[in-house]
């Protein structure tokens, strides 16, 4: 930690772009602060910009300004947060959250400090220092194409790492007791200590929130508790217990579990080959059978009918199934024979094309019943017949 603050003051009077990376709550957020307030451009305005809370709509026109009319609700001209800044220092906490497109405009500021406002061809200048932080692996990110190499090699000329809460245990008890004396200056009344034991609990405690965490539990404590002296078996009650996860919330819109029309066909066809082959795998086992009179049940003759239409559906008509169930509870006397290796026809388009020639036959041409029963509009049917050249 003495390490990382005393990288913030001096690079404090440099104009070099700042990269802070750590944990979620580790107080990232303190070191621009560091860094403006130690800088020449103290007095120059601060601005500290969320990334991740900004709508990805909106993000560059709060960045870097927008002219009037440029889109829907544009009523006036408005200045960004670049432009607005210039002279001082702007925090982009979370900047890993950024648009690849905003991310394009911000390494021509870091470049140039140049940037156009939205709806604008002006070129406009501003002399901004920038610091960035960010929680998560941004290497990570970008060998997932989510953030831009040059960028990172721009914003990271002076890195900065935050280290976790218990990393540092020596820090623990010294913070819970200015958090203690902060709530009791806010509140009116006595701060709260540890025992020796509650203290131990404290230090080796994994605290996956940080600092944030432990500012949050030590003005529970304050407020709650009426005894001003905490032991371990009363500090155990607000610490939470179970395994907990350090990793980011993965977000899927509300249309991702919506499958496309080909996923769904895709799936059909290997449910209908799993079917297949478990029918492949019965015949079999009744072609090892010695005995060649075979009782056929109630239930496998269930099973035997169901798996037959599944065939007859997907067969190809050059070869006849073998071998069909007789009647509920009666005996097959004829031989089974010899079946023949049938090559089946993994084709997306002959079988797509054959399900809706099936399913308009059935419904003797009535495209809208068709379309119901294969599971897509009556125009993405429409579409087809005219595709395939189906009569």
């Amino acid at each position: 930690m003495d390490r990382a603050i005393d990288i913030a003051r001096q690079v404090a009077n440099t104009d070099i772009s700042v990269l802070v990376t750590g944990e979620s709550g580790t107080g990232k957020e303190f070191f621009p602060k560091i860094i403006h307030q130690l800088s020449p451009r103290k007095h120059g305005p601060y601005i500290a910009v969320n990334c991740g809370a900004i709508p990805e709509g909106t993000i560059d026109s709060e960045l870097f300004g927008h002219e009037k009319g440029s889109f829907t609700g544009a009523h006036e001209a408005r200045k960004g947060y670049f432009e607005v800044v210039n002279g001082g220092t702007i925090f982009l906490d979370e900047v890993a959250e950024l648009p690849l497109s905003t991310q394009v405009r911000l390494l021509r500021v870091l470049e140039s400090g140049e940037f156009l406002r939205v709806g604008s061809s002006k070129v406009l200048k501003t002399d901004a220092r920038i610091v960035a932080a960010s929680n998560i692996n941004i290497p990570d990110a970008i060998v997932a194409g989510k953030f831009r190499q040059d960028l990172f090699y721009r914003l990271s000329t002076v890195p900065i790492f935050v280290p976790s809460l218990r990393e540092r245990k020596e820090d623990i008890y010294l913070l819970f007791r200015k958090f203690s004396a902060d709530a009791a200056e806010k509140y009116r009344m006595p701060p709260v200590e540890l025992e020796e034991d509650a203290q131990k609990l404290l230090i080796n405690y994994r605290w996956p929130g940080n600092i944030r965490q432990l500012k949050n539990l030590t003005e529970q404590i304050s407020i709650i508790e009426k005894n001003r002296s905490v032991n371990a078996e009363i500090l155990m009650k607000y610490l939470p217990q179970g395994p907990m996860t350090e990793l980011p919330v993965l977000y899927k819109g509300a249309n991702a579990s919506q499958l496309s029309e080909r996923e769904l066909l895709y799936k059909v066809l290997f449910d209908m080959k799993k079917d297949v082959n478990d029918l492949k795998q019965l015949v079999l086992t009744l072609m090892q059978n010695e005995s060649t009179q075979v009782q056929v049940t109630e239930n496998s003759s269930k099973i035997m009918q169901r798996l037959y239409k599944e065939l007859e559906d997907i067969r190809d008509p050059d070869h006849p199934v073998i071998v069909h169930p007789e009647e509920n509870d009666k005996t097959i006397e004829e031989p089974i024979q010899e079946p023949e290796e049938v090559e089946e026809s993994f084709s997306l388009i002959r079988k797509e094309k054959e399900f809706i020639e099936r399913a308009l036959k059935k419904y003797n041409g009535r495209r809208k019943d068709a379309a119901k029963d294969l599971g897509i509009s009556e125009r993405t049917l429409y579409r087809k017949i005219k595709e395939y050249n189906i009569e």
